[in-house]
């Protein structure tokens, strides 16, 4: 599984990864977390607020920071 976080690097960004890597601690599933702060790639992904989480390449939130808990309840198949 492939986790991207897309931001530029701001607080809310790097809060956002860090319940990321958080998340995939506490599933203890095997997944790579990649920092997008390139703004073409973010746009090219439709995503015109950050910060965002997409999962296998597919936006699932944008302009907000989840939680570790929501991002656990999307690694396992929720929305």
């Amino acid at each position: 599984m492939k986790i991207q976080i897309l931001g530029t690097g701001c607080p809310k960004c790097k809060q956002l990864e860090a319940n990321a890597r958080a998340a995939v601690a506490e599933l203890g599933i095997e997944a790579a977390v990649e920092k997008v702060i390139e703004i073409d790639r973010i746009m090219d992904m439709g995503v015109m607020v950050t910060p965002a989480l997409a999962l296998d390449g597919t936006v699932k939130s944008a302009g907000k920071i989840l939680t570790k808990d929501q991002i656990i309840t999307m690694l396992k198949g929720g929305n």
